[in-house]
């Protein structure tokens, strides 16, 4: 009996190992597979991971999270229920260096009329952005939608300013590395699963 529960421990032992051995991780980032944007709500799924590099500097290890996998743009940005955005940075960002980031990537995905029509939202996220003064190496941004309360921005697990309402907005940020000109296209593959 003894010899069979101690073969039981090592399988088990052995499992535990290999699930560990295949977790994601880039560049020294670990991806973690599941997420959880409210503790009472329900959880979320990886859909992919990637890097973020700039003029050959690696800037983030971004990871979608989505209710269910999906494996296109369109499908993403339709798909109702929570999101999650995460953003491991790589290298310390100053608040002008982000809202920059942030702005070039909803200009290019946004038309002018749409960027009008969400001025509001996109000054409040400006706003949390400058209140943030400084990202540093290895810190961890989230955006999550959450239904029916807004685009919450956290830092270090900490909500910043309030969150943001509507899911037009929601989307927008989405298009900033799913859009028709992402900031990063091996990025938006790997966030759709497809690298």
């Amino acid at each position: 009996m003894s010899s069979a529960l101690c073969r039981a421990g090592l399988v088990f032992a052995l499992l535990a190992v290999l699930g560990r051995a295949q977790a994601l991780e880039i560049e020294s980032v670990s991806v973690e597979e599941r997420a959880r944007p409210l503790a009472s709500g329900p959880e979320l799924r990886l859909n992919g991971a990637g890097l973020r590099t700039r003029m050959f500097l690696n800037v983030y290890v971004a990871a979608l999270y989505l209710p269910e996998r999906r494996t296109t743009a369109a499908e993403v940005l339709t798909q109702t229920g929570p999101k999650r955005v995460s953003l491991s940075f790589l290298r310390d960002l100053s608040s002008t260096q982000m809202v920059g980031a942030f702005g070039d990537g909803l200009k290019a995905n946004l038309a002018p009329a749409e960027q009008e029509r969400l001025r509001p939202q996109i000054d409040q996220l400006n706003r949390i952005l400058n209140g943030l003064k400084k990202v540093r190496d290895l810190e961890v941004m989230t955006l999550d939608w959450i239904p029916g309360t807004g685009t919450r921005i956290s830092l270090q697990g900490q909500p910043r300013g309030t969150p943001i309402e509507g899911p037009e907005f929601y989307s927008a940020l989405l298009r900033i590395w799913l859009g028709e000109n992402p900031v990063d296209e091996p990025l938006k593959q790997a966030l759709l699963g497809r690298h």
